[in-house]
């Protein structure tokens, strides 16, 4: 082992099954890179985690989801932690950077129907929902997308983790719900996903897909080993989509996708929408630019999402 790198690793991560997964795949990902590094996990429970029955908006944002792991990570009991990078904060506190972004799984959004509902038509998956179907979700992306395709729906608030979300599905709560596919890949579920929707039917959140990971800014050593964790690929797709949602500067009530891809010559594209949580108002653009300015391509579509939306969107 190099010895600029460090003799232990304490990574940091929230309880979900999911979380856990995700960050058993990092450090997987950290053993093989560094053998004989005693690496391991840290559950840290969040405020996000423990407040289930209302909006994150409504609570503080999805900041929520780290405020504690942050915490842990600044006071020095963990040395870097686990994030899915669509519910980490656009600008994190002082003293912490993001390290790393792994690999990218499917970033797209998947329909999931209760059981005795007759399988969606590709052509047009949401025709598959009866008409004044309820929908559970806590993404306002989600229901912003859902209300402008199809106004009569009626949208109820679902939060917990997958399985919770699939429990109340086949209950009875609800006649549809919407998670993405790459959580349910990770945890082994795939099959519950009643059809994956395309970028063009369900735009996806920023960095939906992604797994960050955190470290504190002077942590040299720490940030030497997990910079060969990162992916370019994703490394690329996640500065443009968090500079679009930095210029948006939108809260967790405002509808905002985005979705950056590589195209075959090397350059990036990226779509970037923002919406009034009601469907009544949805604007999406494109953009493509060169993948080594994601950044720079990121804040302007922002600025022109922004300039083409009513001004009560960001309020």
């Amino acid at each position: 082992m190099d010895a600029a790198q460090p003799r232990t690793l304490r990574l940091g991560t929230r309880g979900s099954p999911l979380a856990l997964a995700q960050t058993r795949a990092v450090l997987a990902r950290v053993r093989a890179a560094a053998p004989g590094l005693l690496a391991e996990e840290q559950v840290i429970a969040t405020t996000g985690d423990r407040v289930q029955d209302r909006p994150l908006a409504d609570i503080g944002g999805k900041g929520l989801f780290a405020k504690e792991i942050h915490e842990a990570l600044r006071d020095g009991r963990i040395d870097a932690a686990v994030h899915s990078l669509k519910d980490l904060e656009t600008a994190l506190p002082p003293g912490i950077v993001l390290a790393a972004a792994l690999p990218r799984e499917d970033a797209r959004d998947a329909l999931i129907l209760a059981p005795g509902q007759a399988a969606p038509n590709p052509a047009d998956p949401l025709a598959a929902l009866p008409r004044a179907a309820v929908v559970g979700t806590s993404s306002v992306r989600r229901q912003a997308q859902l209300l402008h395709a199809r106004p009569d729906l009626r949208v109820t608030l679902l939060r917990g983790n997958v399985q919770t979300r699939l429990n109340r599905l086949r209950a009875g709560d609800m006649a549809a719900t919407l998670l993405a596919l790459a959580g349910l890949r990770r945890l082994g579920l795939e099959s519950a996903a009643s059809m994956v929707l395309a970028p063009e039917v369900m735009l996806p959140a920023a960095c939906q897909g992604i797994v960050g990971v955190t470290a504190r800014a002077d942590d040299a050593p720490v940030l030497a080993l997990l910079a060969g964790l990162a992916d370019p690929a994703a490394t690329l797709a996640a500065a443009a989509e968090r500079a679009l949602l930095g210029e948006l500067d939108g809260s967790c009530r405002t509808p905002i996708g985005a979705h950056a891809r590589l195209l075959p010559d090397g350059s990036l594209h990226l779509t970037g929408l923002v919406a009034r949580a009601d469907g009544s108002v949805l604007v999406r653009r494109d953009l493509v630019g060169k993948a080594d300015e994601a950044a720079a391509l990121g804040q302007e579509l922002g600025r022109m999402l922004r300039a083409e939306s009513p001004r009560d969107l960001f309020a």
